[in-house]
């Protein structure tokens, strides 16, 4: 059996293993913190405008295991808000250890605290990671799911600071990048302004500070939109990493979403301002705990890859989620990690990866992102299926389809159906793992 050792346990690093093990290789995930999901914690936002077309394309080719759990674990389903329809809001007080449960019982070894920190390498071919404990972790393919944000040094030098963000780089020390550990060059992503990085695009407030007429609206709707008062002006939001929210009902408002706690839909925002909104006297940040200052920054270690995802320079290293390119969100995250699992198992096996047509959302995203940061303009573009210029892309091209069938035939089209096996080991499990109806 191959081995297959994926570093990083965000939604990425969670796909990848889930895909590598369906493929029959034995799976070692790495996460340097004690939990898994990384910024998917303070996210849950799934299935929104052309995101859902995605998420139905990875269901047809069987690596959708994770939208099904994303789906189940639902707060609300198709809610609408500023500038997207059709989209869940999944629990993140509940997600992680669901897709824990789910990770061991496909028998993925997760390791918690494996902070890698060094790699033995023979030219261009990784042999193994090594952990800041010194514990080795040889392999025949690697995962690079180690993402683009932090650590604490690029936060304070590019944004207002650390902000104790849901990445916790002072507790579990800062995120090392794997690519760079074999001496890859890596390329920054660029903020609209030309500066290096992007803040993240939001951040939680705890649920129980808010008055209670917010605290029923969400729960009610999902979604609660609050005008911000013109003495208080109106909310930059040019920085963002989420272009996708760059839009004017989001610098006049105040958008809160119900993940569990109060999503709120801006980078950071000065506390002292937000208590002067009504109901919202009491309010308390989440995560980030400094959030009326700041928000991590991201895309500062972009790997430069294939379409197959595999990085340049290395034979057996691939690479998913923000390590892939300048694309956002939890949706992404699963696509190019599922395929970087996937083409590890392959490479290992003497076959030839696999690179999805542009026929499909997910193949499109891939091949036109690579394209465009090979040409250097996409390192200031946000790649997104649920906004901004890719979904902008998806429906002028005809790829935005908000009907599974479509999206399922598509799939059959390209002779790609089951292409990462079936979901029935999901099944199987779902009454243990997924949890029933708890909101």
């Amino acid at each position: 059996m191959k081995k297959v050792v994926i570093v990083g346990g965000g939604w990425a690093g969670c796909a990848a293993a889930v895909a590598a093990r369906k493929a029959g290789a034995e799976v070692f995930l790495l996460e340097r913190t004690d939990s898994l999901l990384g910024t998917g914690l303070v996210g849950g936002i799934m299935r929104n405008n052309g995101r859902f077309t995605a998420a139905e394309e990875m269901i047809a080719m069987g690596c959708g295991d994770l939208v099904t759990i994303a789906d189940r674990c639902a707060r609300h389903r198709n809610i609408r808000f500023p500038g997207h329809d059709h989209a869940t809001l999944y629990n993140v007080g509940i997600i992680e250890p669901v897709v824990k449960g789910y990770l061991e019982a496909l028998g993925v070894d997760v390791r918690f605290g494996a902070r890698v920190t060094s790699v033995k390498k023979a030219g261009e071919r990784l042999e193994a990671c090594v952990t800041a404990s010194g514990e080795e972790f040889p392999g025949d393919a690697f995962v690079d799911a180690t993402g683009s944000a932090g650590p604490q040094a690029n936060c304070v030098k590019f944004g207002n600071g650390c902000c104790m963000c849901i990445l916790r780089c002072p507790s579990f020390g800062g995120r090392v990048s794997l690519t760079a550990l074999c001496g890859v060059q890596e390329w920054i992503g660029k903020a609209a302004s030309g500066k290096p990085g992007s803040m993240s695009g939001s951040c939680k407030l705890l649920k129980e500070s808010l008055a209670p007429e917010i605290v029923q609206e969400l729960d009610a709707n999902g979604v609660c939109v609050i005008p911000i008062p013109e003495e208080l002006g109106k909310k930059d939001v040019a920085f963002k990493a989420c272009q996708q929210y760059a839009l004017q009902e989001y610098r006049e408002n105040i958008v809160l979403l119900d993940t569990g706690h109060a999503k709120l839909m801006a980078s950071y925002f000065p506390l002292e301002s937000l208590r002067k909104i009504p109901g919202m006297e009491f309010a308390r940040f989440e995560d980030p705990y400094a959030g009326g200052k700041g928000n991590s920054i991201r895309y500062m270690a972009i790997a430069p890859r294939d379409d197959a995802l595999k990085v340049d320079g290395m034979d057996n290293l691939f690479c998913g989620g923000e390590k892939a390119g300048t694309l956002v969100g939890h949706t992404e995250a699963m696509v190019t990690g599922s395929l970087a699992g996937l083409n590890a198992v392959r490479f290992a096996e003497g076959q030839i990866p696999v690179v999805l047509p542009e026929t499909l959302a997910c193949g499109d995203i891939i091949a036109r992102c690579n394209r465009d940061m090979r040409q250097g303009a996409g390192l200031s573009t946000k790649y997104t299926f649920s906004g901004s210029v890719y979904f902008n892309h998806m429906k002028e091209a005809g790829l935005y389809t908000s009907d599974p069938d479509v999206a399922h035939k598509r799939v059959k089209e390209a002779g790609l159906d089951e292409l990462f096996g079936t979901d029935q080991f999901l099944k199987e499990c779902a009454a243990t793992i997924l949890p029933q109806e708890r909101r």
